[in-house]
């Protein structure tokens, strides 16, 4: 650590002063700040350095009254695991917790058993991860069916651009937010809040990881 010096001045995004918002810092800022460091030092030493992971917690909350237990108040807080970035001579690793989230992984027994919800999918995103000569690793697919009314945070990353690749490998998937209420689908911001109706179905697709090295050529067929 000795050649590096942190440069924070006051009123930056990292070291914000009252009456900044600072919403997130903790867990989408920081995740930033890994993708920004390692890209720098990939400069410096390319062949130690991962491609960029997923870049984003994926925050999903929900919150509400619990028809199964009286009306009484409910909360519920996770994020969601993503692709990790391929590595010099090494695929990434599918549907896990990367950089600065490391989250425990919700049973589906026991979130339906505590919360008025339903999990409807929770599997890996195929095809997410950035080809390469090594591969990104893929997200993952989470569909959550609501069933009472519920309010519904999303504080996600990752949307606009995918997780970058290194030496000439790919982009991860960006990352994709729907809800699904009365027979229609709509996409939803990275960040946002809203009421979501019983029944209504949240569907929370995580970017893949970034893939390492130029992807190597089919080989050509000799011969008829």
């Amino acid at each position: 650590m000795r050649p590096i010096r942190v440069i924070a001045p006051e009123g930056t995004i990292v070291n914000a002063r009252p009456p900044a918002a600072v919403a997130g810092g903790n867990v989408e800022t920081s995740q930033r700040i890994v993708d920004t460091l390692l890209r720098a030092l990939a400069r410096a030493v390319p062949k130690r350095i991962p491609a960029a992971s997923q870049g984003t917690m994926n925050n999903l909350t929900l919150g509400g009254a619990d028809p199964r237990r009286g009306g009484a108040a409910f909360a519920y807080y996770e994020t969601i695991a993503g692709g990790l970035g391929a590595r010099p001579g090494k695929d990434g690793i599918s549907g896990i917790h990367t950089h600065m989230t490391n989250s425990l992984n919700s049973p589906v027994e026991v979130l339906e058993h505590t919360y008025p919800v339903r999990v409807r999918r929770y599997a890996l995103r195929s095809g997410s991860g950035g080809a390469g000569r090594w591969k990104g690793g893929d997200g993952v697919v989470r569909e959550i069916e609501l069933l009472t009314e519920t309010q519904v945070g999303l504080l996600g990353d990752r949307h606009r651009l995918g997780p970058y690749g290194l030496a000439g490998g790919r982009a991860g998937a960006k990352g994709k937010n729907t809800l699904v209420a009365c027979g229609r689908a709509q996409r939803v911001p990275s960040k946002c809040s809203f009421y979501a109706p019983a029944g209504a179905v949240v569907r929370v697709e995580t970017p893949g990881g970034g893939g390492w090295g130029k992807p190597r050529s089919p080989r050509k067929r000799v011969g008829n």
